[in-house]
Formats: structure tokens, sequence, C-alpha cells
């Protein structure tokens, strides 16, 4: 069979093979990846056939809200199972070619790069520089311009099949709140295959760019739409938010009045205050610190450097309470370690990288959920012999929880 565009079984299968290592959930068709695989051949042999013959339309996409760290919900759409292969082949296919030309600076959703990369790159340059420009573009997936993500995507591949598909996608239908759905105008959604690449594209060209064109000499860190800027002076990082203003405008992009500021970098070195001197960045929390230090004899100094925020504190907390109920007495402590310890393991190799102990004290909240539980399982009355059960639980089984044998015991 001849099929008149360029896309191969091998490439649908490369892709599958990397969504299903993803995992993640149904689509607006309520198929799971074990329902898909149930008739995977087929399937995949269907979304080949359409790619390769130009006849793939993409289903609409699955909104769900889920809660944003600082209040609200956030939209995120969920591509189908074999939507998401399908964003996959032309991804990976882009990425390649693009990855040569991205920014330096530029972190976010790219292979070799992480958020750990752009926190190091940030806590040196706040070091150096002693204000930054912390930038929140207001619904930046949501506001995307699809003609001039088009026109730029145009200039990075002449594949006209690329084109093809990218503009269906960006056009695909999107479910609301009410079932209903509705045509897209503007954006790309957060949880499509393809989006972040796209993102960082419609970024790289609107500030990335600009910034060595225009503001070379201010570094900066990006992870998608998260962006810190460093400046040598107050004056200077007023200037840039002034341009960056007018350039965010260019882009059909706004800054968001409240989240968008000027901070301060203060240290033992920079006198004086500010109205801002603390931001977040990729769920760590910059601010002036107290750091011990030797310089000829013991000395306590003021450093700028950052640890988890308190958002991020919460997030965990809750994200512990979530699964583990101290009243549910008659489940063993054993199921409870069984489903956490996959997201304690997560949550420390994640916000550990700076300031441990910030982190790990975080668990010392599980800790006390695991005293309730022993109380109601046990019918103990006092202290004592709570923090004796506890003890010897701890002693009998010392690696059953994750966080245990990293020594947070108390």
């Amino acid at each position: 069979m001849t099929k008149s565009l360029p896309v191969s079984k091998q490439m649908v299968w490369e892709s599958y093979c990397k969504v299903v290592s993803k995992d993640g959930g149904a689509g607006i068709d309520r198929e799971s990846i074990d329902m898909f695989n149930e008739h995977r051949n087929d399937n995949l042999f269907k979304i080949w056939n359409r790619m390769s013959s130009g006849s793939y339309f993409p289903p609409p996409v699955r909104t769900v809200f889920i809660p944003k760290k600082q209040g609200g919900l956030r939209p995120l759409g969920i591509p189908t199972v074999g939507d998401r292969i399908a964003q996959g082949v032309v991804k990976d296919y882009l990425e390649p070619g693009m990855e040569s030309m991205f920014h330096n600076s530029s972190f976010g959703y790219r292979p070799g790069r992480s958020a750990h990369k752009a926190l190091a790159q940030c806590h040196e340059n706040c070091i150096k520089y002693g204000w930054i420009v912390d930038i929140d573009i207001k619904g930046f997936f949501d506001n995307i311009n699809h003609d001039m993500l088009l026109q730029l995507l145009r200039h990075h591949t002449k594949e006209k099949w690329v084109l093809l598909y990218v503009e269906r996608w960006l056009k695909a239908g999107v479910e609301q709140a009410d079932k209903s759905i509705v045509a897209r105008t503007k954006g790309t959604p957060q949880g499509g295959v393809i989006s972040p690449l796209l993102a960082n594209l419609y970024l790289h060209h609107a500030f990335d760019k600009w910034m060595d064109k225009e503001h070379l000499q201010c570094p900066f860190e990006r992870y998608a739409d998260d962006i810190v800027i460093h400046c040598s002076s107050k004056e200077e990082a007023e200037r840039i938010l002034e341009a960056l203003k007018e350039r965010m405008q260019i882009a059909e992009l706004t800054l968001h009045p409240e989240k968008t500021k000027i901070v301060y970098c203060k240290n033992y070195k920079r006198k004086g205050n500010h109205e801002h001197e603390s931001f977040t960045f990729l769920g760590y929390k910059f601010q002036p610190r107290t750091k011990q230090g030797w310089q000829g004899k013991k000395k306590i100094y003021l450093s700028f450097g950052c640890a988890i925020s308190p958002t991020a504190k919460t997030s965990i907390r809750e994200g512990i309470r979530s699964v583990f109920n101290p009243r549910r007495s008659e489940l063993p402590l054993e199921w409870f370690a069984e489903r956490l310890n996959p997201k304690i393991r997560g949550w420390v190799n994640y916000y550990t990288r700076f300031n441990k102990h910030e982190a790990l004290e975080v668990f010392y909240y599980l800790n006390e959920l695991i005293r309730k539980w022993l109380l109601n399982k046990y019918k103990l009355r006092n202290m004592k012999s709570i923090i004796a059960k506890y003890d010897d639980t701890i002693r009998t089984n010392a690696k059953m929880f994750y966080h245990w044998k990293l020594g947070i015991t108390f």
C-alpha cells in the first residue's frame, strides 16, 4: 500500500512506547491505556493508516480541572490515548531540529534539561546580580495565537503533513465544564504531548531571541512560561519590565499585573530594603537566608538562596493526608506505606536539591499521623505509651516508610 505522507509504522510504534511509559488518564472517549492495549495492533494500524494518508483528524480534548497551588483551578486538556500517540509522532519528528536552535537558558520540557538545572543557574545568577524580574504570563497556554504559531512553525519545517496536523490539533474541539464541545480559536491545551514543544517555539521567538537581541547583558532562566530575568540595578529591571510588556503585547500575551514583580536579592553585601525580597520559582522559594560559614572563625552571614516553598510544603502535606487517614486503623500500616513511598521518593528527589533539611522536615507531619494511627489501632491512652509503640514500630520495621530510611523518625 502506497501512502502519500512519510509516516512510518516504526514512528507510530516508538511514539506508542513513550505514551505507555508515561501512563496518563483516559481522554474524552474514556479509553484507558489498558483498554487501548486490548486491541493494540489494530489501534496502532488505524493511527498509522490515517496519519500516512492525511485523513487523521484529532478527537476533542477532555478537560479536567486541577487545583492550582496558589488557589483556584487550572484546566488540563487530556487527549485520547490514540491522539497522544499521533501527537508524539509529530513531536518526535520536529524536536531534534528545534533542539539545536533553542536557547541554552530554556529548560522546560526539553531532553537533557531539568528544573534542577534551571534552579541551579538561577541560584548562581542571584549571587551575581542584585535584582530580578519575576515574570508571570497570564494564561499563557490558553492565549497562544494560532496564526502566529503556525507562521513560526513554517520557518522551521516545510513538511506540509506536519503543518497540517499541528493546525488540526490547535483547532480541535475542547470539552467545557458543562460537557459541551467548542472549537478552540487560540491556545494549546496543557496536557497535550506536542503542546510543550509548540509553547517553547512560541516563546523562543517572543522572548528568548528578543532578550539576546535587546538585553544580552541580562541572563535569564525560562522553564516553559516561568521566567526569571537577572538585572544589575533596580532601574535596569524597571526598564526591562516596561519593554517586556510591549513585547508581550506584540505576541498577544499579557503579563499578570499582580504576580509579575521586581525583586531585590538581598544578602550581606547588599544594603537597603525593597518591597519584594523573595520570589518562588519551580516550587522553590528564593529569599535572604542566614548561613553559617568559616572565615578564620565561625560566622553567621546573610545569603540569598532557595529552599522548598511554603506552598510546596502545604501541597505535600495535602498529598500525604489524601492517602493516610489515621482513623482508618482497620488498614495495616504497610498498606499506607506501599501507596505513599513512591510519592515520598519523588518529593524527596525533587525538593531536597537545595537546603535539604527544610524539605525533610515536612515528613515529621507524616510521623504525627502514624502516631495517631497507632493510638487508634491499639487504643493507647497516654503519650508515653504512644511514643513507646511508635519507637517499637520503627525498630521492627525501619524500612517501612521511605523517609524513615533517611533518618526522619522523630
